[in-house]
């Protein structure tokens, strides 16, 4: 696998590929609950973009072919919403209010509806005999600055550690898989600056199909941000609960 796709593997891109691994591989889940309705000194968050009609439509297309080769993995929509991931961390609940001011004043300099993002691969994240698929994006100096202010904005408000209390549960899913409180609480500097891979997480399928789909032309395609959205981590790192959207310019 070339650098980017090596470098996409440190990402552990939680939202759906730990979902998958744990039905289907039986990961170890941490013991610590959380009811959804008790709120937590600590929220874990995800300041993300929300991809424009032309990328969810090439994502929602490329989950179809992927059901198709493994009907137990997921549909993409819903909890499941095809999204851009731009900044992970734990911050003080209490701050949220704060921490939305801030944020909404990085958006208010910022034009990203108007930014011009390439899709240009297939890449996948592999637990055999399945994989996580994903469509890479190249990232841009506008990604990586509006990364950055992101990061300087938040840091009056986080908190440099979390546990599984600061996610949002279910009581279908009332746990937290361990490696993803260590994940947060390391994206930056771990998945961040030069370590930053953008991508759009497609869904889960096995490694002979996903390796097919790499090895194929890929049709590169631009796109831009719809939107910008600050949400509530679930398990496994999914988008679970959206709490502010950020105004975004159009």
């Amino acid at each position: 696998m070339e650098l980017a796709g090596k470098s996409f593997l440190h990402l552990l891109s939680f939202g759906a590929m730990v979902v998958a691994m744990a039905m289907h591989s039986g990961i170890a889940r941490a013991q610590q609950t959380t009811s959804t309705t008790k709120q937590n000194d600590v929220t874990a968050i995800d300041i993300l973009l929300d991809p424009d009609a032309m990328m969810v439509d090439r994502a929602q297309a490329a989950n179809a072919k992927l059901r198709q080769n493994f009907p137990k993995g997921y549909t993409l929509g819903g909890a499941h919403a095809p999204h851009v991931s731009v900044l992970q961390r734990y911050v003080k609940t209490a701050d949220l209010p704060k921490l939305y001011i801030a944020v909404d004043k990085v958006f208010a300099k910022e034009n990203p509806t108007s930014w011009k993002l390439t899709a240009y691969k297939y890449d996948y994240i592999p637990d055999k005999p399945i994989g996580l698929g994903n469509i890479l994006v190249k990232t841009t100096p506008d990604l990586l600055r509006l990364q950055q202010e992101l990061i300087d904005a938040v840091t009056p408000f986080t908190a440099p550690n979390g546990t599984a209390a600061a996610f949002v549960t279910t009581p279908q899913d009332p746990n937290i898989v361990p490696p993803l409180i260590p994940y947060v609480a390391n994206f930056v500097p771990e998945h961040s600056g030069d370590h930053y891979v953008p991508h759009v997480t497609i869904g889960v399928g096995t490694i002979d199909f996903l390796n097919a789909m790499v090895a194929a032309p890929f049709d590169t395609f631009t796109f831009s941000p719809a939107g910008a959205s600050v949400y509530h981590l679930g398990n496994y790192g999914t988008a679970m609960k959206k709490l502010h959207a950020i105004p975004v310019k159009h």
